[in-house]
């Protein structure tokens, strides 16, 4: 089974997002895009462990926090409308086993494949065509209950919400199990997934395999009968006597006598969150508690629960939050094969360039969200620019970092890229008010290779939601057309290569500067013995010999803010003026997508 579409409303930093997933997927963008959030929310439309916290939610899960019903005009109908936020969760489940089929009966809907939308009737003669397929269709709904002061959720089966008149049918826990759902975050997984709380992986390993170990009261009763130092010598004994008899003058010994320390008032549910596996660390005898291990040795640790989990279950839907913390690249590909292997439906997210190259462009899905809270995914389409085999040989040094980013700006070369990054940096230590480094705009660099590919690396990016600035040497005319389609803005100066940029707008005393500073190589110093009295040949031959060695950016870092050349302290300006956030309505509402005004 696998989850093909995903509705949520209102929940979190996300006013609305609708998205549809393939049967593997990883989830990428910006960080604070929502990626986590969307991996919480299936957990709570899905996750048979996950309603048992109580509340199950709070107000910080709300959209901007506003979990207080509203009372605002209404000028479409001439009154006063009033707004009842909460959250929605919708999920879509396909691929369902003959026994998932059986069990679900009435609730089953279909889904088209082609369309991927619900078919609208129910009518066998309409739904008997290799498109058409069994779904299930769940909703989470959570509010603010006004009368308990308390916030309230529950999933439902979605068919039921508006047409029982009974009310709407429970998704309970024991249908939730027929999923399989399971959602893993990384380090707090690890922490206690080889204690036996409630809901650990060893705890729903043990659960699958029916075993209930008998071992509660047994252990408790030896832990009762230790006396923690009792040892006369220790000296705490003699004052637990002073303690009795000074007890004893003031209340009858019915009251109370005779204390006594012991290790803990144990409870069974104590015990579940502290009997936990040890674990040899390194080559020695020594023992140490599991989550005390390396975090690395956690979670490959994890991924062999995982393997127990998913061979007792079959079809399970594994969510994993950043498979890569801690792991080596070789082992982050071993992941990947694994939770497919394992799993009907693998959803990941992930910031590693080693996990993103196990994905094909299908399964890829690129998320932005926008300051209303909008959450939008894309998928990868290369531009016929763009070869499919360019694309996986290069995807590290020239895809990945665009993609894992929110804005892009490319360069036709690798000096431009080295430069930019260094002078924005510069700047903004010599005047922090009127720039900014880009990596604090969220700006990510990426090194076309040449001006013609420039527009088709632009296409890419902004086929995919991205914002994408270009920069580029002067250009004829026509090609200067051609990149300024592609991208939202050009930054063209008018030199002839970037060296010609610094040597002919930079200060002739900045470059003697400079010039005093460096080891000149030895065929440089053979040519100029004297490079000062020609310090624009003599620069621009080093430049030259050190191109690709970053000379240009070395040359920017040192320069103060005078003998920055203006082209660049403009386009600096321009990108923080573009890249800075804008305030949005912070009074904005969000419109309902389904109504489930009489749930509850």
């Amino acid at each position: 089974m696998r989850v093909c579409r995903l509705k949520i409303q209102n929940f979190r930093g996300i006013a609305n997002a609708e998205l549809l997933l393939p049967q593997h997927v990883v989830l990428i963008g910006d960080n604070n895009t929502g990626k986590s959030s969307i991996l919480e929310a299936l957990n709570l439309a899905l996750g048979p462990d996950r309603l048992n916290r109580k509340p199950p939610i709070d107000e910080h899960d709300f959209y901007r926090g506003q979990y207080l019903s509203k009372i605002e005009a209404d000028e479409a109908a001439g009154g006063e409308e009033v707004i009842h936020p909460k959250i929605i969760i919708e999920v879509v489940v396909t691929d369902l086993s003959l026994d998932q089929i059986a069990h679900f009966n009435e609730m089953i809907e279909w889904w088209d494949t082609q369309s991927e939308e619900l078919a609208e009737t129910n009518d066998p003669a309409d739904v008997d065509t290799p498109n058409i397929v069994h779904a299930l269709r769940v909703t989470f709904v959570g509010r603010y209950d006004v009368d308990d002061d308390d916030f309230v959720g529950q999933t439902y089966f979605s068919k039921t919400l508006n047409e029982s008149l009974d009310g709407p049918d429970r998704f309970a826990k024991r249908d939730k199990q027929y999923c399989g759902f399971l959602y893993l975050r990384a380090l707090r997984t690890g922490s206690r997934a080889l204690s036996l709380e409630h809901g650990s992986l060893l705890d729903i390993i043990l659960r699958q395999k029916e075993l209930r170990p008998q071992m509660w009261e047994e252990t408790i009763a030896t832990l009762s009968e230790i006396d923690v130092a009792s040892k006369k010598e220790l000296g705490i004994s003699g004052v637990l006597e002073s303690v009795n008899e000074a007890l004893q003058k003031y209340v009858p010994k019915e009251w109370g006598q005779a204390p006594r320390l012991r290790v803990s008032n144990l409870t069974r549910d104590h015990l579940r969150k502290v009997v936990t596996a040890f674990i040899a660390t390194g080559e020695s005898e020594h023992l140490a508690p599991f989550y005390l291990q390396g975090t690395g040795t956690i979670n490959m640790l994890v991924l062999a629960l995982l393997s127990q989990i998913a061979e007792e279950k079959q079809n399970v839907i594994f969510a994993m939050e950043e498979p890569e913390t801690a792991i080596p690249p070789y082992a982050q590909k071993r992941i990947v094969h694994e939770l497919r292997s394992l799993s009907a439906q693998s959803i990941v997210t992930s910031h590693s360039p080693y996990i993103l190259e196990e994905y094909g462009l299908e399964s890829t899905s690129i998320l932005a969200r926008n300051s209303d809270g909008q959450l939008d995914q894309n998928f990868i389409e290369l531009p016929p620019a763009v070869k499919s085999k360019t694309y996986k040989r290069e995807f590290r040094t020239r895809f990945c970092e665009g993609l894992l980013g929110r804005r892009v700006l490319i360069t036709e070369g690798e000096t431009e890229a080295d430069a930019m990054p260094t002078v924005a940096r510069r700047l903004h230590e010599l005047d922090a008010s009127s720039y900014a480094s880009l990596e604090a705009l969220g700006l990510t660099v990426i090194n076309a290779g040449s001006d013609s590919k420039v527009g088709p690396l632009a296409a890419l990016y902004r086929g995919i939601g991205k914002t994408v600035y270009g920069l580029c040497d002067k250009q004829g005319e026509e090609e200067a057309s051609a990149i300024s389609e592609q991208v939202d803005e050009l930054f063209m100066h008018s030199e002839k290569g970037f060296e010609g940029l610094l040597l002919k707008h930079s200060p002739e005393a900045a470059l003697i500067k400079y010039a005093n500073l460096i080891d000149w190589p030895d065929h440089l110093k053979m040519k100029f013995p004297d490079p000062l009295s020609d310090i624009q040949s003599s620069m621009y031959a080093y430049f030259a010999s050190k191109k690709g060695e970053g000379a240009a950016a070395d040359f920017l870092s040192q320069c103060n803010i005078d003998e920055i050349p203006e082209w660049l302290k403009e386009t600096c300006r321009k990108l923080k003026a573009n890249c800075e956030p804008v305030v949005g309505n912070e009074d904005a509402q969000v419109e309902a997508v389904v109504d489930v005004s009489d749930v509850f």
